[in-house]
């Protein structure tokens, strides 16, 4: 009772066969072979995609460094503020 005979794997063939024909079944296989090609491709670019990016040269200028908050003032903007008012 543990492992399915080749008769019975037939027999579940026929039914299968039956049911849906020929032409769906072989249909069905198609596109399901056409889905792993292009899963395949897409993993193969992505694997192009990322040694290109590693290989890529870094930039050469650092980023700045990001601007402060809304409410935080600066030793630049306070001595500006105070010549302007005084």
């Amino acid at each position: 009772m543990g492992s399915f005979s080749i008769w019975h794997w037939m027999i579940v063939l026929l039914v299968v066969m039956l049911l849906f024909g020929t032409g769906k079944v072989s249909n069905l296989m198609g596109d399901f072979a056409k889905g792993i090609k292009a899963f395949k491709k897409n993993m193969a670019e992505d694997d192009t995609d990322a040694s290109m990016e590693a290989s890529a040269q870094k930039p050469a200028v650092p980023l700045s460094a990001p601007p402060p908050a809304a409410g935080a003032t600066t030793a630049q903007n306070t001595t500006t503020t105070a010549a302007h008012h005084g």
